[in-house]
């Protein structure tokens, strides 16, 4: 048993440089894709993240199929989140994390996002509307990627548009169409419109969230980076 094993919340916040362990929901989530990652330790974890993405097409062709197909789409979106925490549980389990798995994993999620957003369009959601939400979940991970890149030893903030909130709102959608085709109580407006909305106002708020987390940790610091000119007024240049 390593050491992340043993504690996979302390494992996971030195990977991610975010301290997740006063989150009782996070902390929760993560012992359990421990518990289930037990029987996996001897399956490569970037396969796990391969197996996500093809489950997420999987559940784009069954939310496109009508009918109840939608409740089987809910079950395919749920195991896509699993599968996400899934690779890095072992990884950290097996002390097989390393940077190019971290690529692997991040380039996994990004398409698998792209896949839960033609769920919604399947599901009736406008192409446009899908577009702009794709543009701002891109927006939303390049921004930190780049500055984790130029220094930020953190994840800037844990905002209200991460996977999870994507995967829950595509998993409502899902079982929503299934459920009560007619629409949403009350307004009976499509759930996938409903979800798609949510999703929205989510990765705009998200996005405020990380701006401010990424201000709070780069403002005034110097360029460091091998093209760094040593001057504290360069501390914004994005090398060219």
């Amino acid at each position: 048993m390593t050491g992340h094993e043993a504690n996979p919340v302390d494992g996971w916040s030195r990977l991610h440089g975010e301290d997740v362990s006063a989150s009782r929901l996070v902390v929760g989530w993560l012992r359990f894709v421990h518990a289930l990652a037990r029987p996996l330790d001897r399956v490569p974890p970037d396969l796990l993240s391969v197996a996500g993405v093809v489950v997420a097409g999987g559940a784009v062709a069954a939310a496109g199929a009508g009918g109840r197909w939608p409740l089987l789409a809910l079950l395919l979106v749920v195991a896509t989140g699993v599968l996400d925490g899934l690779d890095g549980a072992v990884a950290l389990r097996t002390g097989r994390a390393r940077p190019l798995g971290a690529v692997v994993d991040a380039v996994a999620d990004r398409l698998a996002d792209l896949l839960l957003l033609l769920v919604l369009l399947v599901l009736g959601v406008e192409a446009w509307w899908c577009a702009a939400i794709g543009v701002t979940v891109l927006l939303h991970e390049y921004a930190r990627a780049k500055a984790q890149a130029v220094g930020m030893a953190s994840a800037g903030a844990i905002t209200v548009a991460e996977r999870p909130i994507r995967i829950i709102v595509v998993a409502i959608a899902c079982a929503g169409t299934g459920l009560a085709p007619g629409g949403t109580p009350g307004t009976g407006w499509s759930w996938a419109v409903v979800s798609a909305l949510v999703w929205a106002a989510c990765a705009v708020a998200g996005f405020g969230q990380l701006a401010a987390g990424i201000r709070r940790e780069l403002r005034g610091r110097p360029w460091t980076g091998p093209f760094a000119s040593g001057r504290s007024d360069h501390a914004g240049d994005d090398p060219r």
